[in-house]
């Protein structure tokens, strides 16, 4: 069911409440892209957008140049056959939440996927999972270790600092745990403030703990 249905109690009576989700399509076809609108238009719930910057859900096909799919604050369904790992990759970095083959893109699929999508639900076929967590361990081993950073997006260093900042030490408590200068200390923290948009150490703090880096 694609019609998001929160409830409320007034005056005593308990109603439903319909939620709308924001959709756009991306397709190089003018003629998929249609076909799209038209499948998708037609859903409880479901308002369509034309620019995918102010939808909630972006339903693309894949097509042969992946990095056109716009990149969005939207949440991506991917219509796509055997995507090849670029294509992935491609789709990861605009929100990928779920993949639907070709063959399965009914309307009723579309909607269950839109709804999943909004919804934080995931759905990859399990070879393209497999192939996305294949595509992970390789950027770990070979860009990102030898760099010292972790999936996170954190150094080992910056995790331990982070952490120890946490726990209400200050700069120079934390240089004397980890051996470090309180410049080294400062320039950590200077860093990630800079690298994440952050405004001071509490805020680093709570979006470390928040996004469970920490």
């Amino acid at each position: 069911m694609t019609t998001i249905m929160t409830t409320s109690v007034r005056a005593g009576v308990r109603t439903e409440e319909r939620r709308e989700i924001r959709v756009a399509v991306y397709a190089d076809d003018p003629l998929v892209r249609a076909g799209l609108r038209s499948a998708l238009g037609t859903g409880p719930g479901i308002v369509l957008r034309d620019d995918p910057a102010t939808a909630e859900v972006l339903v693309a096909v894949a097509g042969a140049e992946p990095h056109r799919i716009p990149v969005g604050p939207a949440r991506l369904v991917l219509v796509a056959d055997q995507p090849k790992q670029t294509e992935l990759w491609a789709a990861v970095e605009r929100g990928l939440a779920v993949v639907v083959t070709r063959s399965e893109a009914t309307p009723a699929r579309l909607l269950r996927a839109v709804a999943d999508a909004h919804a934080g639900r995931g759905d990859l076929p399990a070879d393209q999972l497999g192939s996305l967590l294949r595509g992970i361990s390789r950027l770990h081993k070979e860009v990102l270790e030898p760099r010292e950073i972790t999936l996170s997006g954190l150094s080992p260093r910056e995790t331990e600092v982070l952490r120890l900042l946490a726990d209400g030490f200050d700069t120079g408590e934390i240089a004397r745990r980890v051996a470090y200068s309180d410049r080294t200390v400062k320039n950590i923290l200077h860093g990630l403030l800079s690298r994440f948009g952050l405004r001071n150490r509490t805020h680093v703090v709570a979006y470390a703990l928040r996004e469970g880096l920490i």
